[in-house]
């Protein structure tokens, strides 16, 4: 039976007169590793404040079982400023120590790139102070990911890692014992990392089973069944689920469950996007020409990003540009933009830059423009246009986009300077849309944006006839929003892959391989063991693999009574819970065959 960690007893929270949580119950036990959702505001991370106890509930309780160890990664650390990297991180340990240990080394290359902490100008001995806060972010991580916590409840976490920084986070935690609660905005990792979901929602808290693509089946079904918000079900949460069981088998570690129910549900949605239908408008709107590229140079300062460019993007081409940090992502599209906004004056150091004629350009930078604080949101929204034409014979409103963007009518009135910093990104967004562009950069869009906003700019963009280059480490917005996937490898070229991010990750690993120096002898773990002792290992781990694999028919088994018995709630809730003893089982087999196969 496993030990319930923490447990929220009928917890209120108040702001003002607004009840942010309500007589909301909640337990966290051994093994869970729970992703947390909901609008920005509703109070997720309130809830896992105080959760972790560093915030007090208005009413109700908060218990920790004795004895437990509980590491929290805020948005904001609590690193000494003076302190060296050396000091946080490593904490005291000799080199010999560290570097012979798996797993320090693991964390370390997987958080900064390689022992020797490339990007920082000293190493291990840079002074934190100076640092940025996705720096500094990454450190306070480490520290934490080398404890060994029984529970770690991190607060987006994934904000300020790259591509390969956040599938090596999502792999360490699969891999861990500790118990997870976790709030981000990524959806691909919260699918490979999460066995249960919270969706925190006007006051309430809604659990589920699985993980992202479970929980968004289990909520268009809840949905369904209430009879509630029919038009939204059918216009988002169903779409989204299409395009989630339309996707590669292989999106999610996790086993579908009611797969039957699931794709009665969506038997009558359509494909995301009409490509080909998509592809005449934007060829009517744009013609031949977009941006042509021959032989282009691109530096930042004395730095050579890429050489020799030959390149061009074509009437409604949706392209998502992956690279390592530095690579040249956002100096390609400033120099797009600049030959742009130039009317082809302003070109790169070599080479040349065509811009179709009819290009109307709208680029979404990193950072975040401000406006006239005293402005209401509908008034900045209009100071662009008061209608908007989206393609395909759908036109809306100021305010119609306005509220498709979460900006309901009371927002809609609200002065620029009392929004957060992801309502000012949505505000952002909007007001490029209004302009009626038929060519988009959009560099990291989705920085600030909770799960509900993307869904509807996935919707919206699905729609929006013309051409995209979409910069971001968000892999799931990346696969839903762009058809083809360009990489900077730090080559100085750009290559265009054909299995999008999974190819760009393997040849960014065997990139790493390659250059990889020696690494020093780690201290070996199987020291003193004999041969005898190594061949058993070997064979409890057969036995191990064997017992798997009887427990992942058995689980196969549930699975397909599940989807037979889908209207019986009684007997879907019996096999749900023999379900997760299985699953529960497994993990410690797993776990057991993990440790055997460290030691030899």
């Amino acid at each position: 039976m496993a030990v319930n960690l923490a447990t929220i007893e009928s917890v209120t929270k108040v702001y003002g007169t607004r009840a942010l949580l309500d007589g909301v119950s909640l337990g966290v036990s051994e093994g869970d590793r729970i992703g947390v959702v909901g609008r920005n505001g509703d109070g997720k991370t309130t809830l896992i404040r105080m959760l972790a106890k560093l915030e007090e509930p208005d009413g109700g309780r908060i218990t920790h079982v004795g004895g437990v160890e509980m590491a929290v990664l805020t948005q904001h650390d609590s690193l000494d400023p003076k302190a060296t990297i050396r000091h946080e991180v490593i904490a005291g340990r000799a080199d010999h120590e560290w570097l012979g240990d798996s797993r320090i080394r693991d964390i370390i290359e997987g958080l900064f790139g390689g022992l020797d902490l490339p990007g920082f100008a000293d190493g291990l001995d840079t002074v934190i102070g100076p640092l940025s806060g996705g720096e500094r972010r990454r450190i306070a991580l480490a520290k934490l990911l080398l404890g060994s916590p029984d529970l770690i409840v991190l607060d987006e976490p994934t904000n300020h890692l790259d591509v390969e920084g956040i599938a090596w986070l999502a792999k360490h935690l699969q891999a861990r014992r500790s118990a997870l609660v976790c709030v981000t905005h990524d959806r691909w990792f919260l699918d490979q990392v999460c066995t249960r979901m919270w969706d925190v929602q006007h006051g309430s808290v809604h659990e589920y089973e699985g993980g992202y693509s479970d929980y968004v089946f289990a909520r268009a079904e809840r949905t369904r069944i209430e009879a509630t918000e029919e038009q939204k079900r059918q216009n988002l949460a169903r779409k989204e689920l299409a395009w989630l069981r339309r996707g590669a088998p292989a999106r999610t570690s996790k086993p579908r469950y009611r797969i039957e129910a699931a794709n009665a549900l969506i038997a009558d949605v359509p494909e995301p996007r009409d490509k080909s239908e998509l592809m005449k408008f934007a060829n009517a709107r744009l013609g031949r020409t977009v941006f042509e590229l021959e032989g282009v140079t691109v530096k930042a300062g004395p730095k050579l990003l890429l050489e020799n460019l030959t390149w061009q993007l074509g009437p409604g081409e949706r392209i998502g540009l992956l690279g390592v940090n530095g690579a040249g992502k956002t100096s390609l599209l400033r120099a797009l933009r600049d030959a742009y906004a130039s009317e082809g004056d302003v070109q790169p150091v070599s080479g040349v830059i065509k811009v179709g004629k009819t290009v109307r350009l709208a680029y979404l930078s990193q950072e975040v423009v401000e406006l006239e604080p005293t402005t209401r949101v509908l008034q900045a929204v209009e100071q662009v246009r008061s209608r908007v034409d989206l393609g395909k014979g759908r036109e809306m409103s100021a305010g119609q986009l306005c509220e498709q963007f979460g900006f309901g009518k009371d927002k809609q009135w609200t002065p620029v300077g009392d929004l957060s910093g992801g309502e000012r990104r949505r505000l952002q967004l909007l007001r490029l849309l209004m302009d009626e562009p038929n060519v988009l950069f959009l560099d990291e869009p989705t920085n600030d944006l909770d799960i509900e906003t993307l869904n509807q700019l996935e919707d919206l963009l699905d729609g929006w006839p013309g051409s995209m280059i979409v910069i971001s480490h968000d892999r799931f917005f990346i696969e839903r929003t762009t058809d083809v996937v360009h990489a900077l490898l730090g080559d100085k070229k750009m290559r265009m892959l054909p299995n999008g991010v999974d190819e760009y990750l393997e040849r960014r690993a065997r990139m790493a391989a390659a250059a990889a120096p020696a690494a020093p002898a780690p201290v070996a773990e199987s020291a003193g063991m004999s041969a005898g002792d190594v061949r058993a290992a070997k064979k409890e781990m057969q036995k191990l693999e064997r017992q798997i694999a009887k427990l992942d028919e058995k689980e196969s088994k549930l699975h397909a009574q599940l989807a037979e018995h889908a209207a019986d709630f009684s007997k879907v809730a019996e096999l749900d819970t023999q379900l997760r003893g299985v699953r529960e089982e497994k993990e410690e087999l797993e776990m057991s065959w993990m440790e055997l196969a460290e030691q030899v």
